[in-house]
């Protein structure tokens, strides 16, 4: 009976610590031409209200995306009244640059997390680099991280972005939602971390 109770412990165990990634094959289709299909087209400033909970901070705003000249996208979030909270550069040549962060918010880990969010939903990446992989009926388009990867999974005849996902080597880590595109922008924009209460929503605004 020990011995059943035992190995019925191990099995349990073994089954915890396999990768929510290990059933991906790997298959050759067309990476670039699938993420065109999803990748933000923000070619004029674009507005979101926006909310933010990182851990037991609310913050509430306005968020811009603004395409500049030189190829790079800034991100500029502010609260109502106009005080900014944040802005950040990403280059053309995929370059970060905080150009400013409010100083109870300029903590090296919370930077590193806004940077890897908002680099994951605006597929700034050069998709030669991507790998592609099936799972379940689903693409995965994936990029390497210095840790863990991102995927972008679709439908199979990539008309839809069912998520967005950083991933560790066993399991998803963020997770991000793009919805109601119209002229190849998304309406909402939703972050969501599992480990640790940092989250973001973000809705289009029409100005």
């Amino acid at each position: 009976m020990r011995c059943l109770l035992l190995n019925s412990v191990l099995l349990l165990l073994l089954a915890s610590c396999g990768s929510a990634y290990k059933g991906l094959q790997r298959t050759e289709y067309d990476a670039a031409a699938c993420l065109q299909n999803f990748r933000p087209r923000i070619d004029s400033p674009a507005l979101y209200s926006t909310q933010v909970d990182i851990l037991q901070h609310h913050l509430s705003g306005l968020l811009y995306f603004r395409p500049m000249d030189n190829g790079s996208m800034r991100v500029l979030f502010l609260s109502e009244v106009g005080m900014k909270f944040f802005d950040f550069e990403f280059t053309k040549d995929g370059d970060f640059i905080k150009h400013y962060m409010l100083p109870k918010m300029d903590r090296k880990a919370v930077v590193k997390t806004l940077r890897k969010d908002f680099d994951m939903v605006l597929m700034r990446r050069d998709p030669s680099s991507a790998e592609t992989f099936s799972m379940a009926g689903l693409h995965y388009i994936s990029f390497r991280l210095p840790k863990g990867k991102i995927y972008y999974i679709t439908d199979p005849a990539c008309t839809e972005l069912v998520r967005v996902e950083n991933g560790s080597r066993r399991k998803p880590v963020v997770e991000a939602t793009l919805r109601a595109y119209r002229n190849g922008v998304p309406d909402s924009i939703d972050i969501r971390h599992h480990a640790v209460k940092f989250n973001i929503s973000l809705q289009r605004v029409e100005k």
